[in-house]
């Protein structure tokens, strides 16, 4: 079996598509996913955000509030299925991050619809700040969103511009596991143009 632990920010668009991605190879591998929260409110605090990118810091900030709060009453287990109701709403149907649309998300997974109230609920940063940092100590440097650890080495991305069909998907994981097993191997990168788009449905 594979362990895979994602760290994702709910509001990053590049980790919405990696954790779709992941998904999708993972359906038919023996792969173990753990979902963990990481902060990109957090990672950015103190800095001086673009005007286009304060949204989305207030985006990260009330959902990693309402991911927090969840993980205190349910468990590493109820991210995953959280983050996929999230994610359909705040990525694909560009809903904006209100107690009504996270209530219908905590409701499709069988939570507790009052926890959408968390989203203004600042005791919360507190257990925000603790999820990312754990994101940055295990990938032993300072990385934004999403951070991947395949069998317990860490890396910052896969950054992707789209979600790969499932061949090109299928390569990828391979890759990747390929990679992360070389002691070696530290980074590659190009450059892209901007983050993903994604169709309603």
């Amino acid at each position: 079996m594979t362990a895979v632990r994602f760290y994702f920010d709910p509001a990053c668009p590049f980790a919405w598509a990696a954790s779709r991605w992941l998904v999708g190879a993972a359906a038919h591998r023996d792969v173990d996913i753990e979902w963990r929260q990481m902060s990109l409110a957090v990672l950015n605090e103190g800095r001086d955000v673009p005007e286009q990118q304060r949204h989305h810091m207030d985006v990260s900030r009330q959902l990693g509030r309402v991911l927090a709060a969840v993980h205190d009453r349910a468990g590493d287990a109820a991210l995953g299925p959280l983050y996929s109701a999230l994610g359909q709403r705040v990525h694909h149907h560009d809903e904006a991050v209100t107690t009504v649309m996270v209530a219908a998300a905590l409701t499709d997974c069988g939570l507790d619809p009052r926890i959408a109230t968390s989203i203004d609920d600042p005791t919360y940063d507190g257990s925000v700040r603790v999820a990312h940092q754990e994101s940055q100590d295990n990938l032993g440097d300072t990385g934004g969103s999403p951070i991947i650890c395949i069998d317990g080495h860490c890396f910052f991305g896969p950054v992707l511009t789209a979600i790969p069909a499932p061949a090109e998907g299928d390569k990828l994981f391979d890759a990747l596991v390929t990679v992360a097993a070389i002691d070696a191997f530290a980074q590659l990168q190009r450059p892209h143009s901007g983050p993903p788009t994604f169709p309603a449905h």
